[in-house]
């Protein structure tokens, strides 16, 4: 029986039942294909931070937690990671009380508003060695030390703080000002405004950001090898093993460097999605 006498027939043949098949294999193949190199070089590095070894590489000797203990057990690699939590959170802290106040000032309309905004977005487009190098000939010539809680500090709050008004403006920009205006007509000061009607429904969206923030600086390596004086960030204290001797350790410590940035922004993730289901619940 042919096909079309199938399909006359009312029996569907496989190529009438499936005219898409071929497209839909070569999308699967293209996603596995997609997937296997976005996330194969993760995989083997967190296969190899367990290899019982002493060259950071193939063959799997054995399953061991030992570089595991070695990083957290090591002075230099502790605070090295202290510092970049310490780093991050200060840099995080301060670029997201930025943009917030650049998200509340570029509610309203004034000279120069595109210049403003264009000036805040520059440091995204600038490419890090040119960020980096230009930080430190600013700072060379106000004659600023290089150091963790100066020029680093700044150069994070720089680098994270376009990005804390990106992910913030957008959560004020589509905000109901009619919920302040009836507030203001009650007798409301503007501060309580803020604090008791426009904060508690952006609060997970600031949240969002504050997490977002704390991942980008912790990451950020380019500007900080230009900027850090005799403290190192993970990053940089990574590159410096990396660089001097191939230690066994830094695939672990790769794994610790991949899993705390991920955490926060998979959770940054979630509050940004509970802000927008709050922004919908708000909406008349």
């Amino acid at each position: 029986m042919t096909a079309r006498a199938a399909a006359a027939d009312g029996r569907p043949t496989a190529a009438v039942a499936s005219p898409y098949l071929g497209y839909r294999v070569a999308l699967w193949v293209y996603a596995a294909v997609f997937y296997l190199i976005l996330y194969g070089p993760l995989v083997m590095i967190a296969v190899l931070s367990f290899n019982d070894s002493e060259i950071s590489g193939f063959p799997f000797r054995g399953f061991s937690l030992r570089w595991y203990g070695t990083v957290f057990t090591s002075p230099q690699l502790i605070a090295s990671l202290g510092n970049s939590f310490a780093v991050g959170a200060l840099a995080a802290l301060a670029a997201t009380s930025m943009a917030l106040l650049l998200a509340l000032g570029f509610r309203h309309a004034f000279r120069a508003k595109s210049l403003v905004l264009n000036l805040i977005l520059i440091p995204i487009v600038i490419p890090g060695i040119t960020g980096g190098i230009v930080l430190l000939l600013s700072f060379g010539y106000l004659g600023v030390r290089p150091s963790l809680w100066t020029t680093v500090l700044i150069g994070h709050i720089n680098w994270v703080l376009p990005f804390a008004f990106l992910t913030l403006y957008p959560r004020l920009h589509g905000f109901d000002r009619t919920l302040e205006e009836a507030a203001m007509d009650l007798g409301a000061r503007p501060w309580t405004i803020f604090t008791h009607i426009v904060f508690p429904l952006i609060r997970p969206g600031v949240v969002a950001t504050l997490l977002f923030s704390f991942s980008l600086s912790f990451d950020e390596f380019i500007r900080t090898i230009f900027l850090t004086g005799f403290d190192r960030t993970i990053p940089v204290q990574f590159w410096t093993m990396l660089v001097n001797v191939v230690a066994p350790e830094i695939t672990a410590m790769a794994v610790i460097i991949i899993l705390i940035p991920a955490f926060t922004a998979l959770v940054g993730f979630a509050y940004l999605r509970q802000a927008r289901r709050g922004e919908r619940s708000a909406a008349p």
